[in-house]
């Protein structure tokens, strides 16, 4: 079990050094037909990189991996590589495939340390498009639209950039140092950011950024509204919260900005969070480095979780505890109105066991503020983006696009990267399509 104090938050798994970077890259066979490309979500030229990278040719490597991503040292921590790339090495069967995430972390990092030479950029000429959000999907867009010729500008309403990789990410998997230098290499392809500007309101909109000139807009917010348990009798009892409460705060207390006595969990505390994906294990393990007694509470059985693999065996040899098929029925108040404890339905039947605290991690959908404040934008039954499929990513607003979360509910990163990119050609190819219209003095209604 990891020791409880602020020396747990550093980084769980270390980087390889060069030596063991191209020793591991030489062991790639090369393959005919790469299965782990063809498992990579957004198809990054894995072999071509890893070749280069067994030659020492760090330039070469950058230079491909960029071909597909502009998030490669995010994407070779968070990615679940057993479920993608590395679990379709043909080498993974013997169970000594390829470690492709730590190689691409290890190109991407040397990248960023050494200030290697840029690619060439062209002008920024294609057009102007306002990106809002600057998560995953919307640092994509932006990156590739910045590639192909366009004139980016991202809106966002935090202090900083990133979005959930900044704030919903423990800083032991993912170091928000590591984030700040990926989104400098976006701001090295042109990209502007807006900080503190929430679109939908204060007059920013998505007609006022039209009338400031944008030939089109990407929305790229996620799913920012936390799914809660309101038909569970107590779960609005102080002690109930979000796990992404949490997260944002123990964040915030890494990065030095509010005190320790302000995150809602106290050392010695018996914590449940409820859930079973990646939030239930990131909020699981960050309440054990707090110091908590922690059980993770999923209504589901151990093979149904969504989790990594790699998360849950690092969650239980942390300390985290599990309950299976278990489910939250009641939430139980003390005397002082507090939560004191919960009532479950486990496979033998009902019992009820003492909590401090509650985390929920079951979901989460979109925030309505920028379709509320828009005509036009379509949704479904349940708030999310409704898009076509030519072009790819417009939603029934015209010129307005979306994609990531937002639309295809709460996925990885690089999933919200993979339809970010398809996106990002949707946009291109209708404000050319526009732009040849109007040089035909064509006037569309």
């Amino acid at each position: 079990m990891i020791a409880k104090d602020n020396k747990s938050f550093q980084v769980v798994r270390e980087g390889f050094t060069i030596k063991e970077a191209i020793d591991e890259a030489k062991r790639c066979l090369n393959c005919k037909v790469p299965q782990c490309k063809k498992g990579c979500p957004i198809e990054n030229d894995i072999p071509d990189f890893v070749h280069a990278l067994s030659m020492g040719d760090m330039g070469k490597a950058m230079s491909i991996i960029n071909g597909k991503s502009n998030l490669p040292a995010i994407c070779g921590r968070v990615c679940p590589h057993e479920k993608q790339c590395e679990g379709h090495c043909v080498l993974a069967k013997k169970g000594k495939g390829i470690e492709i995430g730590r190689l691409e972390q290890f190109v991407a990092d040397f990248d960023a340390d050494m200030g290697l030479i840029r690619e060439r950029l062209p002008h920024k000429t294609r057009g102007r498009v306002a990106v809002i959000g600057s998560g995953p999907a919307g640092l994509t867009v932006a990156g590739d639209l910045a590639r192909m010729g366009f004139n980016v500008t991202i809106y966002d309403c935090q202090e900083e950039p990133g979005g959930v990789l900044m704030f919903g990410i423990p800083e032991y998997r993912l170091p928000k140092a590591v984030v700040r230098k990926e989104i400098k290499k976006i701001e090295a392809l042109g990209v502007g950011f807006v900080q503190n500007c929430m679109v939908g309101r204060n007059n920013v909109t998505i007609d006022s950024l039209f009338a400031e000139g944008y030939d089109a807009i990407f929305i790229g917010t996620g799913t920012s509204i936390p799914q809660n348990m309101d038909g569970v009798p107590g779960a609005k009892l102080p002690g109930v919260n979000q796990s992404t409460y949490l997260l944002h705060c123990v964040n915030s207390f890494n990065e030095g900005a509010i005190d320790r006595d302000m995150i809602p969990l106290r050392k010695g505390e018996r914590v449940g969070v409820i859930g079973g994906g990646n939030v239930a294990m990131d909020a699981a393990r960050t309440a054990i480095r707090l110091g908590a007694d922690v059980t993770v509470l999923y209504r589901k059985t151990r093979e149904d979780m969504p989790a990594m693999a790699s998360e849950y065996d690092d969650a239980v040899s942390e300390g985290v505890k599990f309950l299976w098929e278990t489910a939250a029925v009641e939430f139980i108040p003390g005397e002082d109105g507090r939560l004191k404890s919960v009532r479950l339905n486990t496979p033998d039947g009902e019992r009820v066991e003492d909590f401090a605290r509650i985390y929920l991690a079951i979901g989460s959908k979109p925030a309505n503020r920028i379709v509320s404040t828009t005509e036009g934008i379509d949704v479904d039954e349940k708030g999310y983006v409704i898009v076509t499929d030519r072009p790819v990513g417009m939603t029934t607003r015209r010129g307005v696009f979306a994609g990531g979360d937002v639309v295809h509910r709460p996925q990885t990163v690089v999933l919200a990267m993979k339809a970010a990119k398809e996106v990002a050609v949707g946009i291109a190819q209708y404000v050319d399509a526009i732009k040849l219209l109007e040089d035909c003095r064509i006037r569309i209604e």
